[in-house]
């Protein structure tokens, strides 16, 4: 007889993505750590320097790195704050879109340009597909 829960754990969609997830993250992560950054510092500063200033609202406060990231009074509306890279945020960025770049690269070359693409197009789908909004279950 099968195990059920055998089989819903093989077969669980969200269980594989974060697995998936926490796989790819490790390998970004050992890419940038040369440049002192995680994936997640990464990708904020890569929004920062994408977007330019933003609010301060647009990230979670959390997210203010040390040195990296400066928080200003927004010169259109003084009521706000808005977030900026330092120039060593810039410097460290620079320093570890380096890494990033041989982590995507060596990922591409590993599992496959087009299945990378297609696997970016596929998640962006299940992002874009109207889950939520996320009741409580209570």
């Amino acid at each position: 007889m099968a195990n059920t829960s055998t089989d819903a754990c093989a077969e669980c969609n969200c269980l594989a993505v974060r697995q998936a997830a926490r796989y790819i993250t490790q390998f970004y992560d050992q890419h940038l750590a040369a440049a002192g950054l995680r994936t997640t510092q990464y990708g904020i500063l890569a929004k920062l320097k994408r977007h330019g200033p933003m609010s301060i609202n647009a990230l979670a406060a959390e997210l203010v790195m040390d040195s990296l990231i400066v928080i200003e009074p927004d010169p259109e509306d003084r009521r706000s704050r808005i977030l900026r890279l330092t120039r060593t945020g810039e410097r460290r960025f620079e320093r570890a879109h380096k890494g990033w770049a041989e982590a995507q690269r060596r990922f591409e070359d590993a599992y496959g340009g087009k299945q990378a693409s297609e696997l970016r197009r596929s998640l962006r789908a299940v992002i874009a597909s109207e889950l939520g909004p996320f009741e409580s279950g209570d």
